[in-house]
């Protein structure tokens, strides 16, 4: 079951799951990183092109999922260098720091809690989020062209593409394509038809939606909607 929180820290979700079944689970790319929690072990999820496929069979998850652009400054790694990728925070960390804090974890009244209070003594210590990047995902998210949103912040392409890089992991054309994608799935999730939805959400029609959705997530839009991937 999964459930989850809004964090203490402005903008994470804090979360858990423990799947119910065997099998392959899909983890759908929304421009954010986690820290992970699962059997004990600390981990980092980076920034998703596409869906990523579980296969870890039963046992706990725990995570903190960071706001679009802020696990960066907060790990010491840029995103890009974590794409697409699950690492073992020992590979970005000291090993004697993480098994301090795998301890401290593992010994709160919940793993999830455990990381919340990990990620908010790691914030309080690093510098604030850059207000650009979070100005980079609003209007992205409110559908604002790439070119529209360099400029009404004051950034060229190539400033913008670097900054972003670095701090999703990806082009800001990439980012926003995967916004877009969560805003239609929302939508349709919400009962809204199709046709609709692709228009809401910003694609020329509903097979440029179904396109992205293979593409993003890998199979076709009705199954993803039921919920068999």
């Amino acid at each position: 079951m999964y459930v989850e929180r809004a964090s203490r820290l402005t903008g994470a979700v804090v979360w858990s799951n423990t799947p119910d079944r065997d099998g392959v689970g899909r983890v759908m790319p929304d421009g954010c990183m986690d820290l992970l929690w699962h059997e004990g072990r600390l981990l980092v999820a980076g920034p998703d092109t596409h869906a990523y496929l579980t296969g870890d069979g039963p046992g706990a998850w725990a995570g903190v999922r960071f706001y679009p652009g802020t696990a960066p400054a907060l790990l010491g790694v840029p995103a890009h260098e974590l794409r697409d990728r699950r690492v073992e925070l020992a590979d970005l960390w000291p090993a004697s720091e993480v098994r301090r804090l795998a301890d401290r974890v593992n010994a709160a009244p919940d793993p999830a809690s455990g990381l919340e209070e990990v990620a908010l003594r790691q914030a309080a210590g690093a510098d604030p989020p850059d207000p650009v990047l979070r100005q980079v995902v609003t209007a992205l998210d409110a559908g604002r062209p790439v070119a529209a949103t360099a400029d009404e912040l004051g950034l060229g392409a190539r400033q913008l593409h670097r900054r972003a890089m670095a701090a999703f992991g990806y082009g800001p054309k990439t980012l926003a394509r995967i916004l877009r994608l969560r805003r239609a799935l929302a939508l349709a999730r919400h009962g809204v038809p199709l046709a609709d939805t692709a228009a809401r959400a910003g694609y020329a029609d509903q097979a440029h939606l179904a396109r992205d959705v293979r593409e993003l997530a890998g199979l076709p839009l009705g199954e993803l909607l039921a919920g068999r991937g």
